[in-house]
């Protein structure tokens, strides 16, 4: 154990993959290789936060992540039924086409153990409120990277209301300008610093 982890910290895509194909052929479970790229992002998060890792380098560890979870969910759904955890619907809002954030938590959820309804990015309301309702999703993931989108999380958290949905639907958001002050602008629940903000907002709300 920990080959994974040491060739996804080294962002070897291939090495990295195929060492996730040996190890779950030679019986190594779902959840250890999870566990494992869990381990590798919380270490790649914080060479980001001290400067020795660079957005690039995010986002190949994401792409990698997305393509060993894409591996092992079916396994992991197929013996369960279900991820334990929970249902958690992201996306980037109407009128932001930014992903890096996203695609980052996204990725961050999925080894932590959540099904994760990924909708992408510029997506309108409708489009969140569908996938709400077809999921059966408590808790809604809002990335914006725009000032100029604030209005668009905020009509997101009035199209829940006159949905009726609002009370039922816990609501984080994120991106690089997010604060206390766009919270209260947009009537979310909280706003996240960082993928493990993230985390912990889900676990709790899906507790």
């Amino acid at each position: 154990m920990g080959k994974i982890k040491d060739l996804l910290e080294q962002l070897d895509d291939v090495g990295a993959l195929a060492e996730v194909k040996s190890q779950l052929a030679a019986g190594t479970t779902p959840e250890d290789v999870l566990a494992e790229c869990k381990d590798a992002m919380i270490f790649i998060g914080n060479e980001f936060s001290e400067g020795k890792m660079f957005v690039s380098d995010l986002m190949m560890a994401a792409d990698i992540v997305e393509s060993i979870t894409a591996e092992v969910l079916p396994l992991i759904k197929g013996a369960t039924g279900e991820i334990s955890k929970g249902k958690v619907v992201i996306g980037t809002v109407e009128g932001d086409i930014h992903n890096i954030g996203k695609d980052i938590v996204a990725n961050m959820l999925l080894v932590n153990g959540f099904e994760v309804i990924d909708l992408g990015v510029d997506v309108a309301p409708d489009a969140f409120i569908s996938a709400l309702k077809d999921n059966d999703a408590k808790v809604l993931a809002l990335s914006c990277l725009l000032v100029s989108c604030y209005p668009s999380i905020k009509a997101m958290v009035e199209t829940l209301q006159a949905e009726g949905l609002r009370d039922s639907i816990k609501i984080i958001i994120g991106g690089g300008p997010i604060d206390d002050y766009v919270v209260e602008f947009s009537g979310a629940d909280a706003f996240g610093r960082d993928p493990q903000d993230a985390i912990k907002f889900c676990e709790e709300a899906l507790a």
